[in-house]
């Protein structure tokens, strides 16, 4: 008769990390890539593409990936306002840094890397705020 009582309530449930192990580094490094071949590019400039420009291509774009990989390790461990200003800072640093790399001043890339960062906090705040 209380039968109902013992059934488990059925939700959406996040899916453990055990069993998405491939999209954990598979986005990191995308974001990577892109950004690494993007920084390059804006580097470049239509010129030839020499070892200094790939180097700066490559380590913006590990940095980007590493960044990324240890935010979504430990983004469940955060507090959706924390975690909404870490992906707010990510975002911002990132088109602010290769705003910076087209020859743009320090102020102009700072301005529109806190705009975009506010955009990106403001985004991602309001994601986990429906999803929680």
């Amino acid at each position: 008769m209380a039968a109902q009582a013992s059934v488990p309530a059925r939700g959406r449930h996040a899916m453990p990390a055990r069993h998405r192990p491939v999209l954990s580094w598979a986005i990191p490094v995308t974001l990577g890539v892109i950004m690494g071949c993007y920084a390059t590019a804006i580097v470049r400039g239509g010129g030839v593409l020499t070892g200094t420009r790939l180097a700066l291509g490559l380590v913006s774009g590990a940095a980007l990936a590493v960044l990324c990989f240890g935010l979504g390790r430990i983004q469940n461990r955060l507090p959706r306002e924390l975690r909404a200003a870490a992906y707010g800072v990510l975002t911002g640093g990132s088109i602010g840094f290769l705003y910076s790399l087209s020859g743009a001043s320090v102020l102009s890339a700072s301005v529109l890397g806190l705009i975009l960062g506010a955009g990106g906090l403001l985004a991602s705040y309001y994601y986990f705020y429906t999803r929680e």
